[in-house]
């Protein structure tokens, strides 16, 4: 009996060993194995990759796929924990950069050569001009020459004249003749008067050897060369010097180019010319400067540079046009590094580049501010903020400026940097294009607004560089244009919002989001014809504001063209009636009308 309690104690105490040692062993790890799933779960949630666009960061999503704004391939976005070697600095990853196409180079020097591009119209030379007068007063009877364009060769005999004068002196002669022998002065005058008259030796004696006088007279060419005008008509009569036929000699001509105001100082007498005529393709032209003009067109703010070159063939033909380049070598500094026009941002009256840093945690870029000296074609010389041997970006810079400003590091528009801007705000509201409540593809009505003086004095100074925008595409000058966009944009950005009020804010802030997007690629465009197309939405943003605020006292002209934007039209703003086209500048300079006025 005692046995069998002892037993039974020991089985029970047992067990009871065994299931603390089973709660500990396996209550324990599975508790831990609980809270290691959760903190797993958290880290993946964490960790998840998010998407947006290098252009309108305001994007995010969480897998990839295209940007329903623009439709450009999402990038992911950088966490912005790594460590970089700047705090100011923002990292990219080489699948973004990939992905963003951003490209470096190693910043240098070189000699500054600026290329200056000039339009011009082929001139005969002034001084192979001639007039073709007549030297007898009398009546035309004959002309031999017809139309302007004929070819004349000197000693040619082109006109015929009657000429009374002329009848009543070989009179004189024959009877000056009588006496030769008595009076050989007389006969020496009487000779001597024909001769001034422009006749030769040889004719003169042919009139004596006929021995009657002759009714009418030839008028041979004084000189070779291409008749220009034709100034009679038969019947007519004309006085002693009176010009019959302007001829010019085209074995060599003129080239006249326009030399913006801009470009005088870059451009010298000497310096040599390249250039080409549309209607001889193939053929490249060259010769120097002999002249420029000492003064500038008050109308057409150029001068004209003169350039003298030998027409074989007569190939080159007046008012044919031509496009010439002017490589002009400007002074070297020893601090002066040159970088492409693509590296450079421009923001009101900042310009700054990329600067790509490498260290062991990856690669950065730096925002930078730099001092731009002269353009030189697609490039920049920095006359301050870089040294030799730096590398920045030369390509994808707006999509380093776009995940700066998502990660709230300084970029272009946020120097100070700070949280990313996605939209308007109005006390914790967000607004962004997205929320528009008006009908796709149809434009919204625009409101008129009452705004104060101080507000309308703001707004003036918008429309003079939207005019001058305008005027330079009127002129085909690529570079003005862009000049006066970049004016236009800094002006706008230099517009103190806090001067609208009430409902005018909010349609300030609307008009100007849109004109500052409309502006803001127009220094990186490349040929005239894009920046057309984005004046086009300039125009509009410009018209809208008119419509809202109306701030100038004077009238204002919407002026419509037909042919603009692949024959869909487009408008612009004038503060004349008559109609100077800036969508195709010189070929269709008067295409257009007046659509309506704002007064």
């Amino acid at each position: 009996m005692n046995t069998n309690k002892k037993i039974i104690i020991i089985a029970l105490s047992t067990l009871a060993i065994g299931l603390l040692l089973g709660w500990l062993i396996f209550g324990g790890s599975s508790s831990e194995s609980k809270m290691d799933d959760e903190h797993q779960h958290t880290t993946e949630i964490a960790g998840e990759t998010v998407w947006t666009c290098s252009m309108h960061p305001q994007i995010r999503q969480s897998e990839p796929g295209d940007c329903p704004i623009c439709g450009m391939d999402l990038i992911p976005l950088e966490d912005d924990q790594d460590e970089v070697l700047d705090p100011m600095a923002v990292s990219m990853s080489p699948t973004a950069m990939q992905l963003a196409d951003i490209r470096t180079a190693t910043v240098g020097t070189m000699d500054p050569v600026k290329t200056v591009r000039l339009n011009g119209k082929v001139q005969e030379d002034e001084r192979l001009v001639s007039s073709q007068s007549s030297h007898i007063p009398g009546r035309i009877e004959r002309l031999n020459v017809n139309f302007t364009g004929e070819y004349v060769r000197r000693g040619q005999v082109i006109a015929y004249i009657y000429s009374p004068d002329l009848v009543t002196a070989q009179e004189e002669l024959f009877e000056a003749q009588k006496i030769k022998d008595t009076q050989p002065q007389l006969f020496k005058s009487a000779r001597a008067k024909l001769k001034n008259w422009k006749l030769s030796d040889g004719q003169i004696d042919k009139i004596l050897e006929s021995g009657t006088p002759s009714d009418e007279f030839p008028i041979t060419a004084d000189i070779s060369g291409y008749v220009l005008s034709k100034n009679v008509n038969v019947g007519d009569y004309i006085k002693r010097g009176e010009p019959i036929y302007e001829i010019a000699n085209l074995s060599r001509v003129w080239v006249l180019f326009d030399v913006y105001e801009s470009d005088m100082p870059w451009i010298n007498k000497g310096d040599q010319v390249r250039f080409t005529v549309q209607s001889l393709p193939g053929q490249t032209f060259e010769s120097k400067i002999s002249f420029l003009d000492p003064v500038i067109n008050p109308k057409t703010r150029v001068a004209k540079a003169r350039v003298e070159v030998p027409n074989k063939d007569n190939q080159l033909k007046p008012e044919m046009f031509a496009s010439g380049t002017v490589e002009a070598t400007l002074p070297k500094k020893s601090n002066n590094v040159i970088v492409p026009k693509t590296a450079v941002m421009w923001t009101g009256k900042r310009s700054v580049v990329y600067v790509k840093n490498t260290s062991g945690s990856g690669v950065s870029f730096m925002m930078r501010d730099v001092t731009l000296g002269p353009g030189l074609g697609d490039s920049f010389i920095v006359e301050s903020g870089l040294e030799e041997g730096e590398e920045i970006a030369v390509n994808g810079t707006f999509s380093i400026d776009a995940a700066a400003q998502l990660v709230g590091k300084p970029s272009m528009m946020n120097p100070e940097g700070g949280p990313a801007m996605t939209g308007h705000n109005h006390g914790g509201m967000e607004m962004s294009a997205s929320s528009s409540t008006s009908t796709p593809g149809k434009k919204a009505e625009v409101k008129s607004v009452s705004i104060n003086q101080k507000a309308k004095d703001a707004l003036k100074p918008l429309y003079e560089e939207y005019l001058n925008f305008k005027d330079a595409l009127v002129a085909d000058n690529l570079a003005e244009a862009q000049s006066a966009a970049n004016e236009l944009k800094a002006k706008l950005d230099a517009v103190n919002m806090s001067i609208f009020t009430g409902a005018s804010h909010n349609a300030w802030m609307d008009h100007s989001s849109d004109l500052k997007n409309a502006l803001q690629h127009v220094q990186h465009l490349k040929d005239i014809e894009a920046v057309r197309k984005a004046f086009q939405q300039v125009s509009e943003g410009m018209i809208d504001l008119t419509k809202a605020f109306n701030p100038l006292e004077k009238t204002l002209y919407v002026q419509f063209c037909p042919m603009a934007d692949n024959n869909k039209g487009a408008n612009w703003l004038s503060t004349e009636e008559e109609i100077r086209n800036p969508y195709f500048g010189e070929a269709m300079l008067t295409c257009g009308e007046v659509k309506s006025t704002i007064k």
